[in-house]
């Protein structure tokens, strides 16, 4: 069977709080975790009042502190926004917190808008020009090899899984050059998928870290007790995503029946591509609907992302989705 890991942005919800989406985020890691899925993974997103992910490797903490053996993991942390020496040193300690369970997902894109770059004093444009050195600095600082001149203390030694993940095809072949594991974001970028997955497949070298290519793809996932009860609670993630295409983002907002026959033609157009790669319904659908995307693409592992207002219906689905698939 093909293993299920879970991607959480620690949603905020409407009339909620920060501390709540975390604790909710920790409840949902250890449902995952006594679900049996291999990995639970936080975005680093900024300046965004409905995700509380921001402070990726703080929040880590948090869920390895809530949980005892699922891997848990930055999916991803947006380097350009940070020193490599940094990171090396933040996941060095989460891997000394946490051994054996620590990934590190690693990503071009600054995780929101151009402000971003003022507020954390950083050149953009330059820093990620300079991605490729900067992972494989990263690298270096945590293996060792190759020697460099000063040693990230934690960090040296620190057995964190680097993963490498991508929208596009830079991501793609950067990833097979390193021989490092590749994580596409199908769940809101489908469009270069099936391409990005044979560039790196084919192109790609093997490293110490990882012998054959190894691919996980995400899928937004939502599964419930009936295709209806599903589509309902689709509807927080489409105002959200709605809102941020029309640059008004704001906190997670209850279902709201009716709302994609309210949508314009082109919204709904924008909504039905970016879901392209999804399974909602009930647990037969899902079943399906996540059969057709590994047989399409032949992924390793699937990342299962989505949010739901009342957090109990996320842990509930992912329960689901995974008596659905053995």
């Amino acid at each position: 069977m093909i293993e299920l890991s879970v991607l959480d942005l620690v949603p905020v919800r409407e009339g909620g709080t920060v501390g709540e989406a975390l604790a909710e985020s920790a409840k949902l890691a250890a449902c995952a975790e006594a679900a049996g899925y291999k990995r639970f993974w936080v975005a680093e997103h900024h300046a965004m009042d409905g995700v509380a992910g921001g402070a990726t490797s703080v929040v880590l903490a948090h869920i390895g502190q809530a949980t005892s053996t699922i891997r848990i993991g930055a999916g991803g942390i947006m380097l350009p926004n940070h020193n490599p020496f940094v990171i090396a040193e933040q996941f060095g300690t989460l891997e000394a917190l946490f051994p054996g369970r620590i990934d590190l997902g690693l990503g071009r894109a600054p995780g929101a808008d151009m402000r971003i770059s003022q507020a954390l004093r950083r050149d953009l444009a330059r820093v990620s020009d300079m991605f490729p050195q900067d992972v494989v600095e990263l690298r270096a600082l945590l293996t060792g090899e190759p020697e460099l001149p000063i040693r990230a203390t934690p960090g040296l030694g620190a057995q964190v899984e680097l993963w490498m993940l991508g929208s596009s095809l830079f991501g793609a072949q950067l990833a097979a050059a390193l021989g490092l594991p590749y994580a596409f974001a199908s769940h809101f970028a489908p469009d270069y998928l099936d391409q990005a997955l044979e560039v790196y497949r084919r192109q790609f070298r093997p490293s110490a870290a990882l012998a054959q290519p190894h691919v996980m793809v995400a899928a937004n996932v939502l599964c419930a007790d009936s295709d209806e009860e599903a589509a309902l609670l689709l509807t927080s993630m489409d105002q959200s995503f709605v809102a941020l295409r029309s640059g008004n983002p704001g906190r997670l907002k209850p279902p709201l029946p009716g709302y994609r026959d309210s949508l314009p033609p082109s919204a709904l157009a924008m909504l039905e591509h970016m879901r392209s790669v999804s399974a909602v319904g009930a647990p037969a659908t899902v079943a399906a609907s996540l059969g057709r995307i590994i047989e399409r693409t032949r992924a390793d592992e699937i990342v299962v992302s989505g949010a739901t207002f009342d957090p109990a219906a996320r842990r509930r689905s992912l329960e689901l989705t995974k008596k659905a698939l053995q």
